[in-house]
């Protein structure tokens, strides 16, 4: 700029002095730059960018991320509608929809209640919908309103009116009406349906021959292609799939040419026209040699069409579904980077930018997702599910994965391979990052999360998942709460980490006993109690805070009256060892009570040899002498040979010493 302001002469003698110099020229607001060679670079200054109403919104949104410690977002704006489950979410999601379309349908109906307009910038879908006609003369217009409030039987009235008053009806006009009478069936659209409950065998509409729709057809003097391809269109949707090829026929015959939807719609309706695998794949050729013949270019829509089509060909569409996904990714149509091996070429790629319509989503979401997931489950490639992980992350790719149940097994089974393959920091990362906003792990993910802490010996966040495990309401499966007492009770650990191991016990303890209405009970079983009280350090606990009699009471007396065919006990040196030491470090008032206990639940006999300190438990069942060897503990020594000690003496031992 300080050069700009100089004399011309001052400026070309500098120019010529310096050998790296440019020369600049402001015309046009465009910035010329020459060097001394004399090539030139032409640098174009950008127009002034106008930002809409919501730029600011959209900016601020670029900036917040997911939050992985909330729940989904659809739940942020109730905190009494907070999943814990799978079930859950489908159950609240629809609730919230419920709601939703309540609300919908009161705005809608008494529109004049809901004028005002609190937003800004202004939000059109907050607003009441324009759902009755205005326009009561019978004129194009009248039907042009009743053709945007989709009022199908309005439209086809005042079509009929305007036929018998002489009024010709322009050729645009009448192909949108056929599109509002095909796309429908003939029918007044039904209430939009949450995408929970849409399904694959819901009822379709069956097209119903001679309607309205064929009945205005044949009253048009001379219909183009845009006319043949709405009925076409129509029919394939509604299921007269034989009809429909009849009408591109003739749409031939009168040397018209189909777009490249008619032909989609063709093409996905191929596999139901003929019954063997090779007929259907012909038929198929067929339809794309004709688009080739009539120069009309095939678009994602088209390809997605075929390879919907060779679903229903059995081996033979495995095998053709390499050439068309060479042929697609030679047009050059949505495939960029392959994410999968060969075998499922360019299955797992970076593709539909969610471009794909409604229709498509189910067959996207099977093929990429769920089936890109079982391969790398069988293979062990844990590089492959990653990629196929960070397709979601790119634009609005997330809505491939479906309804709750899809999202559910899709995590589910992503989350088992990171079990399997992981170290367990990675895996408690995607824990922490998908748990609970958006996977809702089953007691199978629980039981594989502790395998992944049980490998890399990381039994210490034990404690931590269980707080998880209460909260997702998986507390009450049996199996799981057993495996993490086996885990707990396994080895002994650091002080620290036994005395959380012993207050996580304490917790699970709680679940036996009678809990809220609607919930299972657990039901004390012989595993569960052992694990429970061979944790270490739980007993110790038990005792400071004054449970002998409630923990005694549970081991001794639920195990000896869990089966009638339970008839002895194989104690622990350890567990047994541990608990006399508890009793002998309090009061004779809770010695008392422990022996009372012991009184209470007693085995059918025992006998004591003071060498070995060895209990021998004699249980008579049918003629049988069963026996188990288990140490004494040191608070039950008598100095004498190898005798029975039957209830009487432990009475005697409680008269002497208590």
């Amino acid at each position: 700029c300080s050069a700009a302001k100089q004399p011309s002469s001052t400026v070309s003698g500098n120019l010529k002095s310096s050998p790296a110099c440019y020369q600049f020229s402001y015309s046009n607001l465009s910035l010329s730059a020459t060097l001394l060679s004399g090539s030139e670079e032409k640098i174009i200054i950008p127009k002034m960018k106008t930002w809409n109403a919501e730029a600011v919104l959209q900016a601020l949104a670029s900036t917040v991320n997911r939050d992985t410690t909330a729940s989904n977002y659809v739940f942020q704006d109730d905190s009494y509608l907070t999943p814990r489950t799978s079930r859950e979410f489908k159950l609240y999601y629809l609730s919230q929809e419920s709601g939703r379309n309540a609300a919908k349908y009161f705005i809608n109906t008494f529109p004049r209640y809901f004028q005002k307009d609190f937003a800004e910038p202004h939000i059109p879908c907050l607003m009441p919908e324009t759902l009755e006609l205005q326009i009561d003369e019978v004129s194009e217009r009248a039907l042009t309103e009743c053709i945007q409030l989709r009022k199908v039987k309005a439209a086809v009235d005042m079509f009929d009116q305007l036929t018998q008053m002489g009024s010709p009806v322009s050729l645009d006009l009448t192909n949108d009406l056929l599109d509002l009478i095909c796309l429908y069936g003939d029918q007044e659209p039904a209430q939009d349906v949450p995408p929970e409950q849409r399904t694959n065998d819901m009822v379709r509409q069956r097209w119903q021959m001679n309607n309205n729709a064929e009945r205005i057809f044949n009253m048009m003097p001379e219909p183009n292609s845009c006319s043949y391809g709405a009925l076409i269109r129509g029919m394939v949707k509604h299921g007269s799939i034989p009809k429909a090829f009849i009408m591109y026929n003739d749409m031939l015959n009168n040397q018209l040419t189909a777009d490249v939807h008619t032909f989609n719609a063709l093409i996905s309706a191929a596999p139901y026209l003929k019954e063997k695998y090779s007929e259907k794949w012909d038929l198929i050729i067929d339809l794309l040699k004709q688009m080739a013949y009539q120069k009309v270019k095939p678009n994602v829509l088209t390809f997605n069409a075929v390879l919907k089509a060779l679903q229903r060909c059995g081996a033979l569409g495995r095998v053709q579904a390499f050439p068309v996904l060479n042929e697609m990714k030679a047009l050059g149509i949505g495939l960029s980077t392959t994410l999968l091996t060969p075998v499922h070429i360019n299955f797992m790629c970076k593709v539909l930018y969610f471009r794909s319509p409604e229709m498509y989503i189910y067959y996207i979401t099977e093929i990429i997702l769920c089936v890109g997931l079982i391969f790398c489950l069988d293979t062990k490639d844990m590089e492959q599910a990653y990629k196929l992980q960070s397709l979601l992350d790119i634009g609005e790719n997330w809505k491939l994965l479906g309804d709750s149940f899809h999202q559910s097994v899709y995590y589910g089974r992503f989350f088992n391979l990171l079990c399997m393959m992981e170290h367990v920091d990675v895996v408690l990362k995607w824990y922490r990052e998908l748990s609970p906003s958006l996977f809702y792990p089953n007691s199978q993910r629980m039981r594989d999360l502790f395998q992944a802490l049980d490998m890399d010996n990381r039994l210490d966040i034990i404690p931590q998942i269980w707080k998880d495990i209460k909260r997702m309401g998986h507390d009450n499966n049996t199996e799981l709460v057993e495996e993490m007492l086996s885990l707990m009770a396994r080895e002994k650990h650091k002080p620290e980490v036994q005395q959380s191991f012993a207050e996580c016990a304490l917790d699970v303890k709680t679940l036996y006993k009678q809990t809220d209405y609607g919930r299972v009970q657990l039901n004390w079983s012989a595993s569960s109690l052992i694990f429970l009280h061979l944790i270490p350090n739980c007993l110790p606990l038990f005792m400071s805070i004054n449970k002998v009699p409630l923990i005694l009471g549970h081991f001794l007396g639920h195990l000896f009256k869990l089966e009638q065919n339970l008839c002895f006990l194989i104690y622990s040196e350890y567990l047994l060892k541990q608990f006399l030491d508890c009793i002998q470090m309090n009061n004779n008032s809770e010695q008392l009570k422990g022996i009372d206990l012991c009184l209470e639940f007693p085995p059918p006999s025992f006998f004591v040899h003071e060498s070995s300190l060895t209990l021998q438990v004699h249980a008579r069942r049918s003629n049988t002498l069963i026996e188990t060897t288990p140490h004494l503990p040191n608070i039950l020594c008598w100095n004498s040979s190898p005798l029975f000690l039957l209830q009487d003496d432990l009475i005697s031992y409680h008269n002497t010493y208590c």
